[in-house]
């Protein structure tokens, strides 16, 4: 009978709700809503043209590891007029911007939590349409080397400031100076 009494007495405490602010059982595995502690939120992802100093050279530094190590390799077809490549694409900040967005797709899209599909949709969604645009005909890359035995760089210029920014600059001069705003399209 008092074995009965004890099994019982066992049974109720294992029953209960633990009590409140004491530690949880299940703590150490990190269990949400057992006491444990919550999950660790995933970093922000921020675009690489946004980050300055060590900050965004060490971002570079893995961009870069990555589109030499895998995406090159696997990807990157044979360099011709109609895909133009650069081996100082560092230095085109429209395809570093390019290029490390499809990096962040590739790292969302990678994770278990992407499902079986993720990687399909990565390839269908994002490399394709990254590389068109990178390595289009007319694109940033068009100045640069577009056959292996020919290696060449350039940077093409971007378009002036539009005109308003030039009105408003415009503007401030004159009335600082006290001279009439003159402006021509």
């Amino acid at each position: 009978m008092e074995q009965s009494t004890q099994q019982a007495q066992q049974l109720d405490h294992l029953a209960s709700a633990p009590a409140p602010g004491g530690p949880s059982p299940f703590a150490a595995f990190g269990m949400p809503g057992m006491g444990g502690p919550p999950p660790a939120a995933p970093p922000e992802p921020c675009p690489i043209m946004e980050l300055d100093g060590e900050e965004r050279e060490d971002e570079l530094d893995a961009l870069s590891d990555w589109v030499d190590d895998f995406l090159l390799p696997i990807y990157g077809a044979e360099v011709t007029t109609a895909a133009p490549w650069c081996l100082q694409w560092q230095e085109h900040d429209d395809v570093v911007a390019w290029l490390h967005a499809l990096w962040l797709a590739y790292q969302q899209h990678k994770d278990p939590e992407a499902g079986l599909a993720g990687l399909f949709v990565w390839h269908r969604d994002f490399l394709l349409h990254a590389f068109a645009a990178i390595r289009a005909p007319g694109g940033p890359l068009s100045a640069c080397m577009t056959s292996p035995e020919r290696p060449a760089h350039r940077i093409l210029p971007g378009p002036p400031p539009s005109a308003r920014t030039d009105k408003t600059t415009t503007d401030a001069e004159a009335a600082g100076s006290g001279e009439p705003d003159e402006l021509t399209a």
